[in-house]
C-alpha cells in the first residue's frame, strides 16, 4: 500500500514538549502518515526548543509578552503556521488560551491532549482532582479544540486504573506513558482522513462500531502491575489496518 503525501503538522508548546518529542519520533516511521515541519514556543526559555532542534525539526518562538494584544500574538502564531504551510496543528503542554477566532480558522485541524478522560476534570491538577474525587480509572483524552477549554469532539481515550496508593506523581506518570503513545495514534487517523465530525461527535471510518468516538487500550497488552500498556511492536507494521482497539 503507497502512503500518500505526508500531512505537514506543526506542533506548539510551552516547556519540554514531551508529548511533542513522542509525536515527532512517531512521524520517523516512513510509514507515518503525518510529517513534523514546525515547533512553536511562547517562551524563548521551553527546553522542547533545544529538543525539536535535536530532531531535525524547525523551530520558531512567539512571545506573547512582546506583544501587546493577544490578536497581535496570534497573528504572528498564524504567520509562522503558514509560512510552513502547515496542515494540522497538535497542542503539547502549549499553556496559552487561544481565541475562537484562531480556534475556528483551524476547524477540526487543531488537536489537544488533556490528562483525563474528559468530560471530567478538564483544566489543570488533574490527577490529584482524580484522586480526590474517588474515581476508579483517570487516563487521558485526544481532542480536537473548541473554543471552549478543554472541550470539542473526542478522539481517543485511553485508561489506566487508579491504585489505592497513587499520588498525583505515580498517577500522573502512567497517564503520561499512554499519552506518548495515544496522540501519535490520534494524529495518524486525523493525517489519513480516518475523521468524520457530525455534529460535535466523531466518526472514525472504518470502526467497527459505528460512530466510536473512544478508542480503548488493547487489554491484552495491559501490564496490571504496572498499570501501563505493553508497546505494540506491529503498530505501523499493517497500514491497512485500524489503529487500536474500538
Amino acid at each position: 500500500m503507497t502512503n500518500p503525501q505526508k500531512k505537514r503538522v506543526a506542533i506548539l508548546i510551552s516547556g519540554r514538549g514531551s508529548n511533542m518529542e513522542a509525536l515527532a519520533n512517531a512521524a520517523m516511521d516512513p510509514g507515518y502518515p503525518a510529517r513534523i515541519v514546525l515547533v512553536v514556543s511562547n517562551d524563548p526559555e521551553a527546553p522542547g526548543l533545544e529538543i525539536a532542534s535535536s530532531l531535525g525539526i524547525q523551530t520558531a518562538v512567539v512571545d506573547h509578552r512582546l506583544h501587546p494584544t493577544k490578536t497581535s500574538f496570534e497573528n504572528t502564531l498564524q504567520a509562522c503556521l503558514e509560512e510552513a504551510e502547515t496542515e494540522i496543528v497538535c497542542l503539547a503542554g502549549f499553556m496559552r488560551i487561544l481565541s475562537a477566532e484562531f480556534v475556528n480558522r483551524w476547524h477540526n485541524r487543531l488537536l489537544n491532549i488533556h490528562p483525563s478522560l474528559l468530560p471530567s476534570f478538564p483544566g489543570l491538577d488533574t490527577h490529584k482532582r482524580a484522586i480526590e474525587a474517588g474515581v476508579l480509572f483517570h487516563g487521558c483524552t485526544v481532542h480536537l479544540v473548541r473554543p471552549v477549554v478543554d472541550g470539542g469532539p473526542i478522539l481517543m481515550q485511553a485508561v489506566v486504573p487508579v491504585r489505592p496508593t497513587d499520588t498525583p506523581e505515580t498517577l500522573g506518570s502512567r497517564v503520561l506513558q499512554l499519552e506518548h503513545q495515544l496522540y501519535s495514534e490520534a494524529l495518524a487517523l486525523v493525517s489519513e482522513g480516518r475523521v468524520q465530525v457530525v455534529g460535535e461527535k466523531v466518526i472514525m471510518k472504518g470502526a467497527v462500531v459505528p460512530g466510536a468516538a473512544v478508542i480503548n487500550p488493547d487489554i491484552s497488552r495491559f501490564n496490571p502491575q504496572t498499570g501501563t500498556m505493553r508497546p505494540d511492536p506491529a503498530r505501523w507494521a499493517q497500514k491497512g489496518s485500524s489503529h487500536g482497539t474500538v
